[in-house]
């Protein structure tokens, strides 16, 4: 009786599937939640490259006068935030800002603009001389998401996905 139930075969594929289909579940909501991820993170990619080319822009297109590239940079990442279906509220500078020159007297420049670390004007090259060269524009930001992975240990923690970009300013 003992030898026909070890080799018994019915019923394993019940067995396999119970131990195998959680796995399975998990894998799948796994690459959900990164899929998830990878989209808020390019979301965030295009707005800061797109703040950064709004504030890299010195006059206004339609008024002639000179625009303040700080606020059109901020209100150009907003805007992409909102078209990404993301809340602006939650985007954040970096804690840690770059240490980037000025353009004008080689001093750092601090990080301005709400929501958004912008940081104009910028030396983006020096030249040959060690003189100025390019002056550009750099926008940085981060935005949190919370992962809903159960069993495993980076359920429920936020992770801050950042995204920055650089802009030479554009000359008239």
């Amino acid at each position: 009786m003992v030898r026909r139930l070890a080799t018994d075969q019915r019923g394993a594929e019940i067995a396999e599937a119970a131990a195998v289909l959680p796995l399975m579940f998990l894998i799948l909501l796994g690459i959900f939640w990164f899929g998830q991820a990878f989209s808020i993170y390019g979301a965030i990619t295009r707005a800061a490259q797109d703040g950064a080319r709004a504030g890299a822009l010195p006059y206004c297109a339609t008024c002639n006068q000179p625009s303040d590239s700080v606020a059109a940079a901020v209100t150009a990442v907003q805007n992409d935030l909102r078209a990404s279906k993301l809340d602006p509220a939650l985007a954040q500078s970096p804690p840690a800002q770059p240490n980037l020159p000025s353009c004008i007297d080689g001093s750092a420049v601090v990080c301005s603009g709400s929501g958004a670390c912008v940081q104009a004007p910028i030396q983006l090259r020096t030249t040959a001389q060690g003189g100025t060269g390019l002056c550009g524009i750099s926008v940085s930001v981060r935005y949190p998401y919370r992962f809903w992975l159960p069993f495993t240990s980076i359920s429920k923690q936020t992770i801050w996905l950042l995204a920055s970009a650089r802009v030479r300013m554009e000359t008239r």
